[in-house]
């Protein structure tokens, strides 16, 4: 599945998730014809993401619903400003409110956080990879977040490229072994998928090269400090691409980077980011069905 279909699929089991047999709160007070307008109002500093997200969210429970957006994905976002304003029907609104603000203010933190990492990597060639440790069916908008602040998607499963970590090293009986039946395995099997291989030394590096070579696009550096990052990098050079990884932080992503590596891997992009707070606030209608917008009249969802 592409993207879109992706999306559609995560906000149609959201919505069931959350909707269930019905929103009963609102289907006991409120007309199926009333109409609503609402504005999402920013409450912390930082880096906006989901806001194509949220546009999606609204118009795949009604398909004439008017979103006007005042920012956009990237954007850096300050107190009491505004991102959207939204107008559809009140079922819509309320429905959806909820799920449009967890998107949002979760995407919001990892892109914010994101853009921390990435502002460090300013003036070298290195670039910021996210990892795997994602929240379980909710990974395509967290790795979504850390492209809007800045980092580059590492891969998105295990179906997308052939990592030989640790484990798959053992279990196979080395590296050799490891990387010549994976490259086989690509032959026959998936002409085209990719094959990276974890080290956990300089010795294991050296044996990547000796037997890598056209089957092997890159060679992970893992749990390396910055001093052996430099002197694997140095015996790499142009044959492999290699990837920093393990105790990777905004204390140190800097010496890593002066390493000259290719590329850093963090996991704490997507599970150490705080949700950023976010909230709707609605235009009241009158009291009667269908009655007129009045915009000076708002409360909190």
């Amino acid at each position: 599945m592409n993207f879109d279909e992706q999306l559609k699929h995560l906000i149609d089991e959201a919505l069931k998730e959350d909707i269930g047999d019905g929103d009963h709160s609102t289907l006991s007070v409120i007309g199926a014809e009333a109409k609503w307008k609402a504005v999402l109002k920013i409450k912390q500093d930082g880096i906006l993401a989901g806001m194509e997200v949220a546009a999606k969210i609204f118009s795949y429970k009604v398909t004439d619903s008017v979103f006007t957006a005042f920012k956009k994905d990237g954007d850096t976002m300050k107190f009491g400003e505004k991102a959207f304003e939204v107008e559809s029907s009140v079922h819509t609104i309320l429905q959806c409110e909820r799920l449009v603000l967890n998107c949002m203010q979760r995407m919001s933190g990892i892109a914010t956080l994101t853009k921390e990492y990435t502002d460090k990597l300013k003036g070298s060639n290195t670039r910021l990879l996210d990892t795997r440790k994602t929240t379980p069916n909710f990974r395509l908008l967290e790795k979504e977040a850390v492209r809007i602040g800045g980092g580059v998607n590492h891969r998105f499963g295990l179906y997308d490229m052939i990592m030989l970590k640790d484990n798959h090293i053992d279990y196979c009986g080395g590296i050799e072994k490891a990387i010549d039946k994976a490259a086989e395995y690509v032959k026959t099997k998936k002409p085209g998928l990719k094959i990276e291989v974890e080290t956990r030394s300089i010795e294991d590096v050296k044996r990547v090269m000796a037997v890598g070579k056209g089957k092997v696009f890159r060679i992970m550096l893992d749990n390396f400090t910055p001093e052996l990052i430099k002197e694997a990098v140095a015996i790499i050079g142009e044959d492999f691409e290699t990837e920093a990884s393990g105790g990777i932080n905004l204390n140190n992503i800097t010496a890593y980077a002066n390493t000259g590596v290719d590329f850093v891997s963090v996991g704490a992009l997507i599970h150490q980011a705080k949700s950023l707070d976010l909230s709707l606030k609605a235009a009241c209608l009158n009291p009667s069905e269908g009655g007129t917008l009045q915009p000076e009249i708002q409360r909190d969802l």
